[in-house]
């Protein structure tokens, strides 16, 4: 029997959704910052630890990561950034 997998995400109000599907940004609540899941910034702070797995939040889609204030990281979209900046 399969397991079902549930996802907690960050809504557009930032609230905490459940979701069958995990997110497909991730994001650092602490400095508001969204990127890929495979940003090079994120696995490095995952790497050397310091908390910051606890600040982590995930996005199901850009626009709900930008609509609960949270900004492009500069490593991993730097072209978002830009714009953003």
């Amino acid at each position: 029997m399969a397991t079902e997998h549930f996802y907690v995400l960050i809504g557009p109000d930032g609230s905490r959704v459940t979701s069958s599907t995990p997110g497909t940004f991730g994001g650092y609540r602490k400095e508001r910052r969204y990127g890929r899941l495979d940003c090079k910034l994120a696995r490095r702070a995952l790497d050397i630890g310091r908390g910051y797995e606890q600040q982590r939040v995930f996005f199901a889609v850009e626009a709900t990561a930008i609509a609960a204030g949270y900004h492009p990281c500069r490593v991993c979209m730097p072209d978002e950034y830009k714009t953003w900046k």
